[in-house]
């Protein structure tokens, strides 16, 4: 009897120190989303910033929306939640309604308590077409902006100017002739195609679905895939991305940029220099930046003789210095498509696409702006 005693005080000694699971849960639980996030959480800061600019804002939001009505998803929290899209590289819609259901920080981002319901998916998709209808998207990646200037974070004399490719959401095999006869070889989604020995280009074929989405290739040498055009004016202070341009894969990126400088005019910014690798060392663009009074900053072609752009303008140490600072721009490219779900969109047409990538542009400057001005707690 003593020995069975000693080993049932043994037994509840050893349950006390490994610990013990109770599968009966809590009837009731008092905690905030709040208290479940660590004061040095890196999003703390993002959230700060970003409700500083959805405040500045509000009347934009409230002439967007009807005084009578069923209440809609708030447009705070659209666009937060495609913030948070973009800063977790989550793929999908449906995917980021799954996970609010049960991630307590991205409700707490959201300002929603535990016991709300989630967001239905179909109907937060739909709202998020809104953002392109009535260029919500843009106006917050421009106030995005606006704020980093009134903090002292941007430049207005030393700009940037850089191109890319963002592949599109369509298929090598869906690149047909536009007034060719259909396919054979098989039906449906896995239909054999061959190209070997065709020609093809965008003069014959088009893409059946998306037939925004050109084919082009980076530079010699590379495949070409259908693609869109992605263009990105940065500021050299701190790197920080102040305008995008989402356009046709066959346009010219002098072109981009010189949409993007008017653009950056409207607003009174006015460079003084602007950085570009050598694709923009063309005699039409370096007279244009000189008839604008920018200094053309660019990489040189050697042999290539340019108005404009010659030793009077390379002998300075501020060429040399915009030159240095020309390749951060490639951080902005970078982490869009690593994180921010650009290396290939996920959406169709250029205006969606245009969308997205100001969504995850606005992203990315306040992720910058939250390490270069941290909030205090």
């Amino acid at each position: 009897m003593h020995m069975m005693k000693c080993d049932r005080r043994l037994s509840r000694e050893k349950e006390r120190v490994r610990g013990h699971v109770d599968p009966q849960s809590s009837m009731f639980t008092y905690f905030s989303p709040e208290s479940r996030v660590p004061d040095d959480h890196p999003l703390r800061a993002v959230k700060a910033h970003a409700d500083a600019v959805l405040k500045s804002m509000s009347a934009e939001f409230d002439r967007l929306y009807a005084d009578v009505g069923r209440p809609s998803i708030p447009p705070e929290r659209l666009l937060k939640g495609s913030l948070l899209i973009a800063l977790y590289s989550i793929r999908s819609d449906r995917m980021f309604c799954e996970m609010l259901d049960y991630n307590i920080l991205f409700r707490w981002f959201l300002d929603m308590n535990l016991e709300q319901s989630g967001l239905d998916q179909s109907n937060f998709s739909r709202l998020r077409e809104r953002l392109i209808e009535e260029e919500t998207a843009k106006r917050f990646f421009d106030s995005v902006v606006a704020a980093a200037r009134k903090a002292n974070l941007l430049s207005d004399e030393h700009f940037t100017v850089d191109g890319t490719l963002i592949e599109a959401w369509a298929s090598q095999k869906s690149f047909k002739p536009k007034d060719g006869p259909p396919s054979s070889g098989g039906t449906g989604g896995d239909e054999l195609v061959d190209f070997r020995g065709q020609r093809r280009s965008n003069d014959t074929h088009e893409s059946t679905t998306d037939d925004e989405a050109k084919l082009a290739r980076k530079g010699k040498g590379k495949e070409a895939r259908l693609s869109y055009g992605g263009h990105a004016l940065m500021e050299n202070r701190n790197g920080l991305c102040v305008d995008l341009r989402l356009s046709s894969a066959l346009e010219p990126e002098t072109t981009a940029a010189k949409a993007m400088l008017a653009r950056q005019a409207r607003k009174r910014v006015r460079p003084s220099t602007l950085g570009g690798d050598k694709g923009y060392h063309i005699k039409d663009f370096v007279a244009h930046l000189r008839s604008k009074k920018i200094s053309p900053h660019i990489a040189q072609i050697e042999g290539r003789n340019t108005p404009g752009l010659d030793a009077r303008t390379t002998r300075h140490a501020g060429y040399h210095v915009s030159q240095r600072k020309r390749k951060r721009v490639e951080e902005i490219f970078g982490w869009m498509k690593q994180y921010g779900g650009l290396r290939r969109t996920l959406v169709r047409g250029v205006k969606r696409v245009q969308m997205h990538a100001y969504i995850v542009g606005a992203a990315y400057n306040l992720l910058r702006m939250s390490r270069l001005q941290p909030v205090p707690g």
